[in-house]
């Protein structure tokens, strides 16, 4: 049995090119090359883990069953740090290392770009975690993701809100990029569509530590709910230091809080923390066995560990039942021949590239953990 290898990509180095480049040039022998690519390093770094953690667990188990159409895997590592010039960059190695498939990008910012230059070098792509609906919308033939939709997800938070706060100040945060933007908007459009007008609506820096400047704002517009388009470690931050000036409120936010390192930013403060995301993937029964194989590890499956193993899954059915690898061929396959079997339940794409079913539900922090309300 070959020994599966990893190989780590990032920086900005310059794409390697060797000779023709795309999934359908992988000769018949040796490896089949696959990967995956978000913020190993970084700030984010913590969705990183997670996807390496999904991606290296779904290679051992196919593996482990023989591999694909005979062959086993070899999965490579790309690090965009959540930057999409990075991204890019990272993506024009992946193609010039000939990878059949790229679960990933993380960052919504990161995975639009990538999209592209996966397209033109005939590279499949399925990402875990990558939300903003121009992602699919905009999509080419090669893209897919096996999470929901901002638009999905803003929704199910602002109709909450509407339904359950109608009598507290809102204030909705959101630091630009196409993730946090993107979902805020989304929110604001489902408050105001149930007959709520939102405080104050607002960006913020990305990256800084003092968040004093916005605090004091939603003192003097005296909020009492926050809701954050963006990432785990600012709004944390910006809950904290709330909290340390005697602000009562709640913070609400998306899928980008599902990360035991939100805790570990507010400590205390986190408590009632809300946040939308899809019901637990541990808990499904089609992923009981393989949660049991993480745990032997002292891995926790948290966010979007279940879901790069996922996108790993189904490709890997989808070229067993094709026949080979070739991009576009598994890219028709993928939407017309489901629903397709994972640890994520039973799942079919749309012709856009999108899971015909998402299933957004709220979640609460309490005493260090998170759990589904």
């Amino acid at each position: 049995m070959m020994k599966r290898r990893t190989v780590m990509l990032g920086g900005l180095a310059a794409p390697a090119v060797l000779g023709a480049r795309g999934a359908f040039a992988q000769g018949a022998a040796g490896p089949i090359r696959i990967a995956t690519a978000g913020p190993m390093t970084g700030q984010y770094a913590a969705f990183g883990g997670q996807m390496r953690a999904g991606a290296e667990q779904a290679v051992t188990d196919i593996n482990g069953a023989g591999g694909v159409l005979g062959r086993q895997l070899a999965l490579e590592i790309g690090d965009d740090a959540c930057d999409p010039r990075q991204a890019v960059s990272v993506a024009n190695q992946l193609a010039g290392r000939r990878v059949a498939l790229v679960a990933g990008h993380f960052c919504s910012g990161s995975s639009i770009p990538a999209r592209d230059v996966y397209a033109e070098e005939g590279v499949l792509q399925i990402s875990p975690a990558s939300t903003n609906p121009r992602f699919t919308d905009e999509g080419k033939w090669n893209t897919f993701r096996v999470c929901g939709r901002d638009d999905q997800q803003g929704q199910v938070a602002g109709r909450h809100i509407a339904q359950t706060m109608r009598d507290r100040r809102v204030a909705i945060l959101h630091d630009n990029s196409a993730y946090g933007r993107g979902l805020a908007e989304e929110t604001k459009k489902a408050l105001n569509g149930a007959g709520m007008q939102e405080a104050l609506f607002s960006a913020y820096t990305p990256g800084e530590r003092d968040y004093s400047a916005i605090v004091s704002r939603l003192q003097q517009a005296n909020v009492q709910v926050v809701y954050v388009g963006g990432y785990h470690t600012e709004s944390g931050l910006i809950l904290r230091q709330a909290k340390e000036r005697g602000m009562n409120i709640t913070l609400i936010g998306g899928d980008a809080l599902v990360t035991n390192e939100f805790w570990q930013i507010t400590g205390a403060a986190g408590e009632g923390t809300m946040m939308t995301f899809s019901s637990d993937p541990r808990k499904r029964p089609t992923a009981a066995q393989v949660v049991q194989r993480f745990r032997a590890r002292n891995v926790d499956p948290e966010g979007y560990v279940l879901y790069t193993y996922a996108a790993i899954q189904i490709w890997a059915a989808a070229a067993a039942r094709s026949n080979g690898v070739d991009p576009r061929r598994i890219a028709a396959l993928l939407k017309s021949g489901g629903p397709w079997q994972s640890v994520l339940g039973d799942i079919s794409f749309t012709e856009k590239g999108d899971v015909t079913v998402p299933d957004y539900v709220f979640y609460v922090w309490r005493n260090g953990s998170y759990a589904e309300m």
